[in-house]
């Protein structure tokens, strides 16, 4: 499901335009983004957690050219799922 299904779906459910979901979705993303780029989580109760964490200078192989090099530190973006959602799914 892409996001354009996601905003129709919502809105027959709703009964409101998908011009007004769309606004709202978009905002819930923006939120998050802007959340997550301050280094705070993110906690959705029954769904989960979006978080970041840093990850430790590695070192790794150029697809390119076969050589070593340096994969930088910096932080990453990681997804605990909640166990309801965990359990929905299995």
């Amino acid at each position: 499901m892409n996001k354009a299904e996601i905003i129709a779906a919502i809105a027959d459910e709703l009964m409101i335009t998908k011009r007004s979901v769309e606004e709202i979705i978009n905002l819930f993303c923006d939120t998050v983004i802007e959340t997550l780029a301050k280094g705070e989580d993110v906690k959705l109760t029954g769904f989960g957690t979006f978080q970041t964490r840093e990850r430790k200078e590695r070192r790794g192989v150029s697809p390119q050219t076969g050589t070593e090099i340096v994969i930088p530190s910096g932080r990453t973006i990681v997804f605990k799922p909640s166990k309801l959602l965990k359990e929905k799914v299995q």
